[in-house]
């Protein structure tokens, strides 16, 4: 489905090479203000053709607002927006026609419709998320000003290389984006860059991790129990193409620990209860307990590379394919703002839940 949310609800439209892709949200409380220059800043951070590091595909992903505000102000009703696509190069995947790409969704889209858009993927290009981030850019307004919370995301790994010493506490927007592979560690982003460099110039792709953190949410955020606010992250972000790992507070390192290390001891902080470890990740019984959330989300390498790599076509005969277009080494700068918005729709969407309940 291309819909996601129960009261802040959005529908994303558009194939990676169509004349343009956008989004449809509903639910947005009235008189909110909100103009271009709102959802335009995380648009630009996503935007391909920004670095040495991206896509070679350079597109301006202006939005247009075409419903739903009304001098400045949302009018409660659905907010349409539209980014153009203009440096799309269908013609780039000729080939690729009669030939499924390795690990791509070109085989089981023509499987399951019995057609597909063969120009860049369709639907499952990044380009499908510019909606996305869209809608999200407004969700993170809502919550800003509705509860001053903060989502900041970095890349956290690339291939081998970590980050370390990251406070998710004070770690800001700035800081991410001082480097074009936006990690805060400027020794690990360093030794990222030149991977991710080394991988391009061999025709190659290669993964990461990106880290994200909430901060200031309130207590209560999430619908036990198919609608747990840890379920419904990792179904946001799960939902992007090329993620293959969700994990939320101590993940995986958690099973590694006893329960005496685990658990997160209640302490006073100011006029309310906090905890004094925070190894759940801002999350108990599917509820937001009011401690930051943090969680991190794993991207494979790049499907399609330049590589000649020896497949098999739509009819079963062996063929080499070298796949043509313009497409990132690695997407896990470019996820940044996807991740961060991602996540504000999902808050966005338990918050007005949560609020109905007043």
């Amino acid at each position: 489905m291309s819909s996601f949310g129960r009261i802040f609800r959005i529908s994303t439209f558009g194939e990676s090479h169509c004349p343009g892709v956008g989004v449809v949200v509903d639910g947005i409380p009235p008189t909110m203000s909100l103009s271009a220059a709102d959802i335009q800043t995380q648009l630009d951070r996503r935007r391909p053709g920004g670095n040495k590091l991206g896509t070679e595909r350079d597109e301006a992903d202006q939005v247009q607002i075409l419903s739903g505000i009304e001098n400045g102000l949302t009018l409660g009703t659905p907010i349409g927006m539209l980014i153009n696509n203009k440096n799309q190069r269908p013609g780039d995947y000729g080939e690729m026609q009669q030939i499924p790409r390795p690990s791509h969704a070109d085989y089981t889209y023509q499987m399951k419709y019995g057609i597909r858009a063969a120009s860049g993927g369709g639907r499952s290009s990044a380009r499908e998320t510019i909606g996305r981030v869209a809608a999200g850019a407004i969700a993170e307004k809502y919550l800003r000003e509705e509860f001053g919370i903060e989502i900041v995301a970095w890349v956290s790994s690339v291939g081998n290389h970590d980050a370390n010493n990251i406070n998710m506490d004070t770690i800001t927007r700035a800081e991410v984006d001082a480097n074009d592979i936006r990690c805060p560690d400027q020794l690990a982003a360093e030794k990222m860059t030149a991977e991710i460099v080394a991988a391009r110039k061999a025709k190659d792709s290669v993964g990461g991790v990106i880290s994200c953190v909430c901060r200031n949410l309130p207590v209560g955020l999430g619908e036990p129990v198919f609608d747990r606010l840890e379920a419904k992250l990792a179904q946001a972000m799960l939902s992007l193409p090329a993620t293959k790992g969700f994990e939320i507070g101590s993940g995986f390192a958690g099973t590694r620990m006893r329960g005496s290390v685990h658990n997160d001891p209640f302490i006073q902080k100011g006029d309310k209860l906090g905890t004094k470890t925070n190894n759940s990740g801002g999350v108990q019984g599917g509820i937001s307990n009011g401690e930051p959330v943090y969680f991190r989300v794993a991207f494979k390498p790049v499907a399609t590379i330049g590589q000649e790599q020896q497949t098999a076509d739509f009819s079963g005969q062996e063929t080499i394919l070298a796949a043509k277009g313009r497409h990132d080494p690695c997407v896990v700068s470019r996820a940044i703002p996807i991740v961060e918005t991602m996540a504000a729709l999902v808050l966005a969407d338990l918050a007005l839940i949560q609020k109905m309940r007043s």
